[in-house]
């Protein structure tokens, strides 16, 4: 290792701010299963497809309408 490093042309990492926070979340069986099998079809990690369509709802404004009977 060298004893100092010259970060003076550096730039800031344009993706921090899109970096993914872990969280915990507990989920349905059978709304993991859709999900799951959903990225087995499109070829992509479920955990990925849960964030696009979170994403997506966010983005869009999304309001979930609940009526509890």
């Amino acid at each position: 290792m060298r004893e100092h490093y010259d970060f003076s042309d550096s730039t800031p990492n344009p993706y921090a701010q899109r970096l993914k926070k872990q969280i915990t979340i507990r989920l349905d069986e059978d709304t993991i299963s859709y999900f799951k099998t959903m990225a087995e079809e499109k070829g992509i990690p479920y955990q990925s497809l849960i964030n696009l369509y979170l994403r997506d709802c966010a983005q869009s404004h999304r309001d979930l309408k609940l009526q509890w009977q």
